[in-house]
């Protein structure tokens, strides 16, 4: 294990060596590497992003978080002072929704966000001024925080290339930490956006964010920088947590049910991406008119929400993970509709019947900006639909930390009788990478006599196999509980820190294993949350982020114990032998 991290490391050096010369002599004018599949390990460069995002667009992206950060710094002033501005909390989450990893491909868009941005600049700052003069006091200077828009998309083009990761000055290792941040920040604003959806918005978080933001300007030397991170860490906790309350006060706790995954014949519609609201509009709006509706890829969950599966015309769910939408839509006989990420390029065959809800965007490709969801619903009905039934198949979900809570004393007894010896928290995203196979293997190896959390996409990588059940009491406590999207990491944590208080250990103590996958920022912003609240130990994978130096690598390290994953029987011999210890 230290000779393959050794290895690592050496690798990741020599790689930084090649970034940085590039950096010094390159006149690339595309520079992205926030995601895992980023070419080649180490960056995305003209003409096109492996995701599929022009240069164009990762300039204008890159300027956008820019114009994002000057608005924070008079925001959060104005907030000091008691002048709130919700127009520009809401496109300040719009925004940076907009710049995730597979969400707006529109360069038309991406200028629309900066001309909006620089409205709200200009009002903040006047506002703060204004409120300077009326009290008396002398306003705070604010580095380099004035910006014009410019008509001219080309030439805003062109000024976002100066803001690319690869641009900025000093040094390194600083950089990748206020990377990382950034990229939590990211993750942490799109789950600020869904429960903004749902009318769920809280003044402290927007205040909290702005104040992150603001404080990423500023200079500060490593260790402030890693605080900074972990502080994203801690707010996106609170941000799970609101959204988590918007989700269950809205359409109630996720109840165990039994989902459909193969079709039945009929028009129909399939949405995707992690919009509970959108679901629901499409629900509403289509009852009675004959058509089925199915989830894909991450609203997977939607189907155990007691206000969602009360619809009949709610089938289940269609297809697999995100990655797998060019195939899944190709055949799909009906209308889609993308709420969130993960968005890819779409094919011909079905560009003329997808749609694009919120801070999602493709060039040439519909967007529906109010809820009037009539010309989905209509191409839905141009569509031949389904011929006949597939046979019925279906799975079990609904395992949020309200149903597992609940079920807390049972699972407690059965460790402690021995019927239960480990929990393992298998989640993250999905990819392309053959390396991925890792987890399904992972989990087709861990013995009988533990238990599988899972959550977010990744699970599809094992969801469909039969795990069975622990019998104990006469209970069956199934060996696999799929919590539900990926910002149900917070039911995740919550079921953790429940047996952390029934066993009277630490939540390090816990026999607990995560082994995560990532992909995206919002993976990033929910490692951040359990680096903040102290979770050692964990495996991430199927590669290490390209955005972290190898200082800022063995930091983390050394302070959490985070580990590569290896290969299964390594890692579950090492987990399973670290169990016994602890017990």
């Amino acid at each position: 294990y230290q000779r393959r991290v050794h290895g690592d490391l050496m690798i990741r050096k020599f790689r930084i060596l090649q970034v940085g010369l590039q950096r010094k002599f390159s006149s690339a004018t595309m520079f992205c590497y926030q995601c895992e599949q980023t070419r080649g390990g180490k960056a995305c460069h003209e003409p096109k992003g492996v995701c599929g995002k022009e240069a164009d667009v990762a300039c204008l992206q890159d300027l956008l978080i820019e114009v994002v950060k000057k608005n924070a710094s008079y925001s959060y002033l104005n907030k000091i002072e008691g002048h709130r501005d919700i127009a520009a909390n809401r496109w300040m989450l719009d925004s940076i929704f907009a710049t995730l990893t597979n969400v707006n491909f529109d360069a038309l868009r991406i200028k629309n966000y900066l001309q909006e941005g620089a409205n709200h600049l200009k009002n903040s700052k006047d506002a703060y001024y204004d409120i300077c003069s009326k009290k008396g006091i002398n306003p705070k200077g604010v580095y380099n925080s004035d910006w014009e828009y410019k008509p001219n998309i080309h030439t805003l083009i062109e000024e976002g290339r100066f803001y690319s990761p690869d641009k900025q000055l000093g040094n390194w290792d600083i950089s990748s930490t206020k990377e990382l941040a950034v990229y939590g920040i990211k993750g942490g604003a799109a789950y600020l956006h869904h429960a903004k959806q749902l009318g769920f918005e809280d003044d402290l978080l927007y205040e909290e964010l702005q104040n992150i933001l603001h404080l990423l300007r500023e200079n500060m030397n490593l260790n402030e920088a890693l605080t900074l991170a972990l502080k994203v860490g801690g707010w996106n906790y609170q941000v799970m947590e609101l959204l988590d309350k918007a989700n269950t006060e809205t359409y109630g706790h996720p109840e165990i049910s039994s989902m459909r995954v193969t079709p039945v014949k009929g028009k129909c519609i399939v949405v995707s991406g992690h919009d509970l609201r959108d679901l629901e509009l499409v629900l509403k709006q289509t009852e009675g008119k004959g058509i089925n509706v199915y989830t894909h890829g991450e609203m997977l969950p939607c189907n155990a929400y007691p206000k969602l599966k009360k619809y009949k015309h709610l089938i289940g769910n269609y297809g697999g993970p995100w990655q797998r939408q060019k195939l899944d839509f190709d055949k799909f006989p009906g209308s889609v509709l993308m709420t969130t990420n993960c968005l890819i390029e779409p094919k011909q065959t079905y560009s003329n019947r997808i749609f694009t809800r919120s801070s999602v965007g493709f060039k040439g490709i519909r967007h529906i900006d109010n809820d009037d969801l009539s010309e989905l619903i209509q191409a839905a009905l141009n569509q031949p639909g389904f011929s006949e039934d597939e046979p019925k198949k279906e799975i079990t979900i609904g395992f949020a930390r309200n149903t597992v809570i609940n079920l807390a004393g049972v699972i407690v007894d059965a460790v402690k009788k021995g019927k239960i010896k480990h929990f393992f928290l298998i989640g993250g995203c999905d990819g392309y990478e053959l390396e991925r196979t890792y987890y399904t293997d992972l989990a087709k190896m861990i013995p009988k006599d533990c238990v599988i959390l899972t959550l977010a996409c990744g699970k599809y990588r094992f969801n469909m196999l039969d795990h069975g059940f622990i019998e104990h009491e006469g209970t069956k406590i199934p060996r696999l509980l799929d919590c539900g999207q990926c910002n149900d990491a917070y039911s995740a944590i919550q079921i953790a820190l429940a047996l952390s208080k029934a066993f009277n250990v630490g939540i390090n103590d816990l026999p607990l294993s995560i082994v995560l996958s990532w992909f995206e920022q919002k993976a990033v912003a929910v490692f951040l949350t359990l680096l903040h609240l102290g979770m050692k130990n964990m495996l991430i994978g199927p590669r290490l982020p390209a955005f972290v130096t190898p200082k800022v690598l063995e930091t983390i390290v050394k302070n959490y114990g985070l580990r590569p994953i290896s290969t299964p029987e390594q890692d579950l011999k090492h987990i399973l032998t670290k169990s016994q210890q602890l017990q």
